[in-house]
């Protein structure tokens, strides 16, 4: 409907659609990823602010405790783009293997649940315990009790090759030297989308074993040749068109650049902070 309307990046609109899910799951605090960057819907930090403090009011008003981070998309999280391969790099995650940009962001996040539900002291509290559930497997223990209690086969987390796999593996190569300057994380997610990992209209078929591995991030030097990542696909053809997007994605340079600002801000019943 938003769509049809031209609406989409309505703010109020976007509000009422995910805080109606959120308030309606009944839990009394909430936590929220507010993304911001070239992979995300609100690109511009200033807007993703205005939306994280919207939704914070509204559940605040509903009697909610609330908190909302303003956290960065300017390149995909983590390493993996696609749904079986997500699952293996969470379950890395879990146990103290996974990429360091999202497992801080767990910690981070995760940390703020624990305060707003009283049970960390202070945020420094709160990311001592999330480290802790990592460290002694608790974490990962409690992630099988829910693919147990929603029907799934927990014995997949100790064993992740159970999960759907494509049919063929290949590296997406550089085709220059230098450093990774900028990655477009919308057209890396579309890439993914194209080679079956999600839907382009309602009637298409998601292919659960397919997706993308980034063998290289922003800040990373590249030779010519070099795999920037490797495609789970199982159509050829798809791989060929998806190659293309997916290399032009990437802006490889001369020059370093620094390292991405990860955490914008917080957004609380006392307003929105810069981190």
């Amino acid at each position: 409907m938003r769509d049809g309307t031209a609406t989409v990046d309505s703010i109020p609109l976007i509000v009422g659609s995910i805080m109606s899910k959120k308030l309606a799951a009944g839990a009394n605090g909430i936590v929220l990823d507010v993304k911001t960057g070239s992979g995300a819907f609100m690109e511009k930090y200033e807007d993703a602010a205005k939306l994280a403090k919207a939704m914070v009011d509204v559940g605040e008003l509903a009697g909610r405790k609330m908190v909302a981070l303003v956290t960065s998309m300017e390149e995909p999280l983590g390493f993996a783009i696609g749904n079986a391969i997500e699952v293996k790099e969470a379950v890395a995650t879990l146990k103290g293997e996974g990429p360091k940009d999202l497992e801080g962001l767990c910690v981070e996040l995760g940390a703020n649940m624990l305060l707003i539900s009283g049970i960390a002291s202070s945020i420094d509290d709160g990311i001592v315990r999330m480290k802790g559930a990592i460290k002694d497997g608790s974490g990962l223990k409690k992630l099988k009790e829910m693919v147990e209690a929603q029907g799934g086969d927990p014995a997949a987390i100790d064993n992740t090759d159970m999960l759907p796999k494509a049919k063929f593996e290949e590296e997406v190569k550089s085709a220059s030297d230098g450093y990774v300057q900028k990655i477009n994380a919308l057209e890396v997610g579309l890439t993914a989308n194209s080679l079956g990992a999600g839907r382009a209209k309602q009637d298409d078929v998601v292919d659960p074993g397919v997706g993308i591995y980034l063998k290289k991030k922003v800040g990373d030097a590249v030779k010519k040749g070099e795999a920037l990542a490797v495609f789970h696909h199982s159509d050829k053809v798809k791989f060929e068109t998806a190659k293309k997007r997916f290399i032009a994605a990437y802006t490889i340079g001369a020059e370093k650049v620094p390292p991405l600002k990860f955490f914008y801000g917080k957004a609380d019943k006392n307003g929105i902070v810069k981190m």
